[in-house]
């Protein structure tokens, strides 16, 4: 015990500035209370793998963060993108564990291999800079169901397709579409009865978004970015059913079937598939390419009345 208490006050008296004060007693952190110990030596693997682009403090201010785009995350704010849970709910450790491990694609958040055994002990630490840990728990995770396209992979894009396009209207103010305009209109009135009246000129270029880090964010579009919290087709449906905490990706879980949120996942996983190849280049010419859309024809009594 005196051993452990000499540990801390030498923690105390080394501690960078900016960085949390030492742990002396129990912290509870998702309602669960962890250690002293345990976070101390959280601290000290945080050191080692965190600190340089998150920061002594965690507000994403690390001596390698400038420059860098996207910019590290701030962890005070206890706002996180990739979790099988609702977008906007603190995630489970289990997702800590796999944004660790496998990284962020397309960010300087690389995959770390952290020893299992001290795995939990940096999870931990990490919470500690955010309140909301503090009063809060892990929301209930998003268990993905069975893929129902198994071996049925052209009818799955046939629906996917639709889906993101004229179903879930991923293009209207996102992502890019990937169809032609008619094929636009053709899906939407298919699938929701709504006959559209225009479409976004730049229809083919994501949209600049709002974010809850400070920060505009920019949609991937799938044929030249991979999406960053993986793309496996089951990191693409977790995406996509859970949401992206803190932006405007919202859970399509309970909106959409399952069935749906699985063909639009094989959709976008094969959108991915297209990066850096001729189907790429096929795909962007058909599109320079397509005819001129105009909307139909107002029916004779809306027309007369301008509705």
């Amino acid at each position: 015990m005196k051993r452990l208490v000499l540990c801390l006050v030498l923690a105390a008296c080394s501690r960078p500035a900016g960085a949390p004060p030492a742990f002396t007693a129990p912290v509870t952190l998702g309602g669960r209370a962890v250690p002293a110990a345990a976070l101390e030596h959280g601290r000290t693997l945080y050191t080692q793998y965190c600190r340089p682009c998150h920061g002594d403090a965690g507000d994403g201010k690390g001596p390698a963060a400038a420059g860098l785009t996207p910019p590290p995350r701030d962890l005070r704010l206890g706002v996180y993108k990739f979790a099988a849970v609702p977008a906007g709910q603190l995630p489970r450790d289990a997702d800590f564990a796999r944004t660790l491990r496998q990284g962020l694609h397309g960010t300087a958040m690389q995959g770390w291999q952290v020893p299992e055994a001290e795995l939990d002990d940096l999870i931990q630490y990490v919470k500690s800079f955010a309140p909301r840990w503090r009063s809060e728990t892990p929301g209930d995770e998003i268990a993905p169901s069975p893929d129902p396209w198994a071996g049925r992979d052209a009818e799955a894009l046939a629906r996917g397709v639709r889906v993101y396009h004229g179903l879930a209207q991923c293009a209207v103010a996102c992502h890019p579409a990937y169809v032609t305009r008619a094929e636009i209109a053709a899906f939407t009135k298919e699938l929701t009865g709504i006959e559209l009246r225009e479409i976004r000129a730049d229809v083919y270029q994501p949209v600049a978004k709002d974010s809850d880090y400070g920060v505009k964010i920019l949609p991937p579009d799938f044929t030249f970015s991979p999406p960053r919290g993986g793309d496996g087709l089951a990191d693409i449906y977790r995406a996509i059913a859970s949401g992206i905490g803190g932006t405007a990706m919202p859970t399509w879980k309970n909106v959409l079937p399952e069935a749906d949120l699985w063909a639009l996942a094989r959709y976008v996983q094969s959108l991915v598939a297209l990066r850096g190849t001729p189907g790429a280049d096929a795909l962007a010419q058909r599109l320079r390419e397509q005819p001129v859309w105009t909307p139909a024809p107002l029916p004779a009594a809306d027309a007369a009345t301008g509705n």
